[in-house]
């Protein structure tokens, strides 16, 4: 097996000595858990570990001596589990699990706050009510939570898992108490509304609307940031789909239809028109043409002969053919990209979101504060009911739920608006790379340009009649598939004439007899077979046409050559304002395409772009972009449309995919544009930026509000259930700040 360096070169790791080793990890819970594992891995002696948080998947390069079961061991060792992949099993849905205990939590959470928060609605026995609605909330439904916190507090460590169950662990716990053994159990008592803490507290309040509405908020953060995680995966389930299914394999002189993992290298197998080609082969015999979009992104077909080197999961559009396999399975060059994939998506680990960092340092501060809260209150003679519901109070005015919500309901509100203008966020990693963007990398056909080809001009030769050149030629290609002919006859309003005597000359065009006259459509070796003189001047429109990446088609009837049509693939309208904005945005702006260099260049300098990279091959993007990047010191961001797209968009800074391209392509990306037109690039970026904006802004305010909050609670002058109400506020207030988004507008 070979692995892709950050240069793109393969490298193989895997030796007599050295084995690769994938498995599955479950129990993560945040970008800190899938360090942790890297790191207990890479501890063992001559193991390099890359485990990716996104997919839940740990690549491991390991000695030979060394078992799965001794790394699935380390892993159990460290508070997570571990298994090697099951073949065809479906993935786990993270986001389903989540989105049980977010129905279940809101369901039973709604009552409970609004009895607590409403006097009317506090019927006698309401807080035994109450307590029965919360107990599976605080249990069941937040259990991931307790479990996150006891597998870091293992480790020495405490995160935003770690305040969220202390806090509404005590949060429930203390009003269990005050039901039992205080005054909040009897029948008939509604809550006292005061604002600080009464030194004769008599454990009259109880605090379950806290608990619950804290786990409530914080699962619809995870379920969202779940849901966009799980897509991380689904670039490499696309290329999958990509591929041939099956292949018909010629054995023994006959046609026998098998799986595609039954074919191997050297078997020959026949493709018919329309077909997949199975896999990467050289055509033994035959002619066609080739549609290569779904690898390459661009339209144009490619002729091919006995001889020529075709590329798995390409279209044969014409003809006939039998090809001879050259590389199967993982070594095809569809497997090499969705290698480069998930190369690129396990590199592209963050850092831990931005809450998650200040919590690394709050909730160890917060604990502290309110166990001196506790312990102040009773050296200074208070009694322990007072003392305790201090600490408490501290502990949920604490509760990071503003925090935890800041960036998920930005994140929601700016993907909703998003797809209203036509962009989907795929999460917060894009919008953190959108902020950073410096290079934007753009792939020309089906991007730049709009992926369909069309009428580019039409040339007579002197004395001829450019519509009757049209004319005729339509009628000839009237009889063909070929794309070029398609758009001919799509460009041409005349009635086409009789065919007579019609043939498909493979790699060169056709011919026929019309009103009972030879003529001809095709390139110049279709002439030149037919013995006609193509004039200098239509030779050099041909040669200009080249030049615009158009492609070119000689008429001719009766001996005579009476003129050329071409056809291309037409400029974006879009493209040259888009271009402008994305430098007005500070970008500096490359095209990276397989066409020629003067094709590319022409393109180039009609929209205004700043660079070109030109004769790119399909598996090459994906370098080009890591040479951008300057060693991981440059963000670049990628724009495009195919599957030889997919690996470059992973790899880039920021991806950002055509709606109007592959699944692919898509599922590779960090933005989606839902429909053609470059401008919505720009527009997804200032989205982004804003969006992100947004984010800082809740984490800061989130922040600011416990800071300042803290005290009051710990003096004593802020009652839990205020506590409650003030950490609900500030949560309204996030989700507020957020839904400004909706709003939002791009200006062109």
């Amino acid at each position: 097996m070979t692995l892709g360096t950050t240069d793109g070169a393969p490298t193989s790791l895997e030796s007599p000595a050295r084995q690769i080793i994938e498995l599955d990890v479950q129990g993560m819970t945040c970008a800190s858990c899938a360090a942790r594992i890297e790191k207990k891995l890479s501890k063992l002696d001559g193991v390099q570990a890359s485990v990716n948080y996104a997919t839940e998947k740990a690549h491991v390069v390991a000695p030979a001596g060394l078992t799965a079961d001794d790394l699935i061991a380390t892993v159990q060792a460290a508070g997570y589990d571990a298994a090697l992949p099951v073949p065809e099993a479906k993935p786990r849905d993270r986001a389903a699990e989540i989105k049980r205990r977010l129905i279940v939590s809101a369901t039973l959470a709604v009552p409970v706050i609004a009895m607590a928060m409403i006097p009317p609605l506090q019927f006698p026995g309401w807080q035994w009510v109450s307590l029965a609605l919360a107990t599976p909330v605080v249990t069941w439904a937040a259990w991931p939570f307790h479990r996150s916190t006891l597998v870091n507090l293992r480790h020495g460590a405490a995160t935003m898992d770690t305040l969220i169950s202390l806090g509404t662990s005590a949060a429930y716990l203390w009003s269990l108490v005050a039901l039992i053994f205080g005054n909040a159990g009897m029948i008939g008592m509604t809550h006292r509304w005061t604002l600080s803490l009464s030194h004769d507290h008599q454990l009259t309040s109880i605090y379950f609307e806290a608990a619950v509405g804290i786990i409530t908020f914080i699962l619809l953060g995870r379920y969202i940031e779940a849901r966009s995680r799980q897509d991380a995966s689904s670039a490499l389930r696309a290329l999958a789909e990509v591929g041939a299914k099956s292949v018909t394999v010629l054995r023994g002189g006959a046609e026998v239809t098998v799986p595609i993992e039954k074919l191997v290298v050297d078997d020959e197998f026949v493709v018919r028109p329309g077909e997949k080609i199975a896999t990467d082969g050289v055509v033994v015999s035959g002619d066609s043409a080739i549609d290569n979009s779904v690898i390459t992104g661009e339209s144009l077909p490619v002729d091919v002969h006995p001889g020529s080197a075709v590329v798995g999961a390409s279209v044969n559009t014409t003809g006939r053919l039998v090809v001879r396999a050259t590389a199967v399975g993982a070594d095809t060059q569809l497997a090499q990209i969705a290698h480069l994939v998930e190369l690129a998506q396990a590199g592209k680990s963050r850092s831990q979101a931005l809450a998650d960092k200040i919590s690394g340092v709050f909730v160890p501060i917060v604990i502290a504060l309110a166990l001196i809260t506790l312990v102040v209150w009773l050296v200074l003679g208070e009694s322990a009911t007072f003392a305790v519901t201090a600490a408490v109070s501290v502990l949920i005015i604490s509760c990071p739920c503003a925090l935890g919500l800041a960036t998920p309901t930005a994140l929601l509100a700016g993907s909703l608006r998003g797809s209203q203008l036509g962009i989907l966020i795929r999460g917060p990693e894009a919008l953190e790379e959108a902020h950073r963007i410096q290079v934007i990398a753009l792939d020309k056909t089906g991007t730049i340009t709009a992926g369909q080809m069309s009428l580019d001009s039409v040339v007579p030769a002197p004395g001829a009649d450019a519509d009757e050149v049209l004319k005729l030629a339509a009628t000839l290609e009237s009889a063909s598939e070929h794309p070029i002919a398609r758009a001919i006859v799509k460009a041409s309003h005349a009635t086409t004439e009789q065919l007579e005597d019609f043939s498909n000359i493979p790699g060169r065009g056709v011919r026929a007899r019309v009103h009972g006259r030879p003529a001809a459509a095709g390139n110049a070796a279709l002439m030149s077979d037919q013995g006609w003189a193509i004039p200098d001047e239509l030779s050099q429109a041909a040669a200009d046409a080249a030049k615009r990446g158009a492609s070119t088609v000689f008429v001719g009837r009766a001996g005579t050559v009476t003129g050329l049509v071409a056809v291309t693939d037409k400029i974006d309208p879009n493209a040259a304002a888009a271009v402008g904005a994305l430098h007005e945005l500070g970008l500096r702006t490359v095209m990276v395409t397989g066409d020629n260099q003067a094709a590319a260049e022409y393109v180039a300098a009609q929209v205004g772009l700043d660079g070109v990279r030109a004769d790119v091959l399909p598996g090459d993007k994906f370098n080009v972009v890591t040479e951008l990047q300057a060693g991981g010191t440059v963000p670049v961001a990628m724009v495009g449309d195919g599957v030889n797209d997919a690996a470059a968009l992973s790899q880039a800074d920021l991806g950002i995919a055509m709606g109007s391209g592959t699944d692919a392509a898509i599922a590779a990306s960090d933005l989606t544009l839902m429909r053609h037109d470059l401008m919505l690039a720009v527009d997804a970026i200032r989205l982004s930026r804003r969006t992100l904006n947004t984010i800082r802004g809740n984490l800061f305010w989130a922040f600011i509000y416990n800071v300042c909050a803290i005290p009051i609670a710990a003096l004593g002058y802020l009652n839990p259930m205020f506590a409650g109400a003030a950490m609900a506020f500030s949560s309204v207030f996030v989700v507020t700040n957020s839904l400004r988004l909706r709003t939002w507008s791009p200006k062109h």
